[in-house]
């Protein structure tokens, strides 16, 4: 079996969750006891990725800078991957940039948040999204979906449900110790108890929504820590009250250590077709807070507080009730960890895309 797999959000300025969970089934595929031949597919670039978005199998780079092979994709249909890779059983596009179909394609849609909120969008992004979904629904042999939520947007496009199959994203067990996690929260001198929250700033993360419940809590002893990337058309600014705190992007190792640390972790997002951060911080048995519109909520289950993300009121009262209760705070922790390294395993994904592959190239 061999499989080509689109992996050029990899070298985007913002890889974001679809590079982290492209590469997550891509090595979760080569740790099956009879694995896939996997070659990625890219754009040409002088250099790899850095880390952690550099792949772990071989890259072949089509002769065209991204936009010219987005664009070349889109509107020409051409090049065939296979100019990069050679012969394939399988083409498995892990974006929405959708190449030819010179061999039976699966697309993976992480989420279909344009349709939802086209002004968290450019006029640009509308228009190529817009565009791979029609090409999604013409030419997709199999979608492939990570979410309930995110297939039965793909049905209500127009996608007939023949075509989706359900193969949710898992989570390492990753547990810091306590001694690592103390000495991040140290470095980055941070209060000793601080709420959570990781992801690219964008719209639909809901930041404006998280930063009006903290001002409501008024905490003076704690403080908000915003982790990641900045991305487009976030409001935040650098005039930002001394409670709240920006660190960037920081390393994986870093950010694990901070979901230790963190007293809760809050990720209010208007849409998710996934929502990986929010297992991420389940495994390390911290409490979480998300919304209980879109994916997360499905992740959540009954192992996290989940509240309407547009009333910071909501947010603020389901925060403040985790700092104020130390043993709710813990038993949501130790509910959640269960629920992610039993229902969300990447072995589990793996073996749901060997299956679409198989499909495919009978």
């Amino acid at each position: 079996m061999r499989v080509a797999i689109t992996l050029e959000q990899c070298w985007h300025r913002v890889p974001g969750g679809t590079a982290t969970a492209a590469l997550g089934c891509v090595d979760a595929l080569g740790r099956l006891s009879d694995p896939p031949e996997l070659v990625g597919v890219s754009a040409w670039h002088r250099k790899t990725p850095e880390e952690p978005f550099a792949p772990s199998v071989p890259v072949g780079a089509l002769r065209l800078p991204r936009a010219g092979l987005y664009w070349s994709w889109h509107k020409m249909r051409w090049p065939s991957v296979q100019r990069a890779t050679g012969l394939v059983d399988v083409i498995h596009a892990t974006g929405m940039a959708v190449p030819p179909r010179t061999a039976p394609l699966a697309i993976t849609v992480n989420d279909l948040a344009f349709l939802r909120h086209p002004d968290h969008f450019t006029t640009r992004g509308v228009q190529f999204f817009g565009r791979s979904l029609e090409l999604t629904r013409s030419e997709a042999d199999v979608v492939v979906c990570p979410s309930q939520h995110t297939a039965d947007d793909c049905v209500q496009a127009g996608i007939d449900a023949g075509r989706v199959r359900l193969v949710p994203y898992g989570v390492e067990d990753c547990l810091v110790p306590p001694d690592e996690a103390e000495e991040v929260r140290r470095r980055f001198e941070l209060a000793e108890r601080f709420v959570l929250w990781v992801g690219t700033a964008e719209p639909r993360k809901n930041l404006d929504g998280l930063l009006a419940a903290w001002q409501m809590l008024d905490r003076t002893d704690e403080e908000l820590v915003l982790v990641g990337p900045a991305g487009w058309k976030s409001n935040l600014d650098d005039d930002l009250p001394s409670s709240i705190r920006r660190l960037g992007f920081v390393s994986e190792a870093d950010k694990r250590s901070l979901m230790r640390a963190a007293a809760a972790f809050c990720y209010p997002s208007l849409t998710e077709g996934f929502g990986l951060p929010v297992l991420e911080a389940m495994v390390q048995g911290t409490p979480v807070v998300t919304s209980a519109s879109g994916a997360t909520a499905e992740l959540a289950g009954a192992a996290a507080e989940v509240v309407d993300p547009t009333r910071p009121s909501e947010i603020a009262g389901a925060l403040g009730g985790l700092l104020d209760d130390n043993d709710a705070a813990d038993r949501l922790g130790k509910q959640g960890r269960e629920r992610a390294l039993s229902e969300f395993t990447w072995e589990r994904t793996a073996e749901g895309l060997m299956q679409v592959y198989r499909e495919l190239a009978r």
